[in-house]
């Protein structure tokens, strides 16, 4: 029989907070201090947003690059089914999809993927970042 897990510190709920809040501002150097002290690239809130998503919606392309530099997975999806690139197509932030992109995200991931979103909105700059769709 395991045990269950007991409550979570409020310090650490606090620490993880103020992590969230870097990557939302693109406070690069400070959230990379976090990382390179053992915060995970992956860290997730309760509605299944990454640090890596957070980043790409608020449009910092160099804490995407920072956060992916620390092993952030582009592929993973929040509760909403959104991935990093879907977020950052829709807030048309081109140097962020080119980060993503570099680092092998897919477009067609998630619901909506980056490429419905970018259809939906008439967005042609970063359709064309997109690439052609796989036969």
């Amino acid at each position: 029989m395991s045990e269950q897990p007991g409550p979570i510190d409020p310090e650490v709920i606090a620490l993880a907070g103020r992590v969230f809040d870097l990557a939302r501002a693109g406070a690069t150097e400070d959230l990379a201090g976090y990382l390179d002290a053992g915060v995970p690239a992956n860290l997730t809130n309760d509605k299944g947003d990454t640090l890596l998503i957070l980043a790409a919606y608020h449009g910092h392309p160099d804490t995407v690059a920072v956060l992916l530099a620390h092993g952030a997975d582009h592929s993973r999806i929040n509760d909403r089914g959104q991935t990093p690139l879907a977020a950052a197509v829709f807030k048309q932030s081109a140097d962020t999809v080119r980060h993503l992109m570099a680092a092998g995200a897919d477009p067609d991931a998630g619901q909506p993927s980056a490429r419905a979103t970018a259809a939906f909105f008439e967005l042609p700059e970063m359709t064309a970042l997109l690439g052609r769709p796989r036969p």
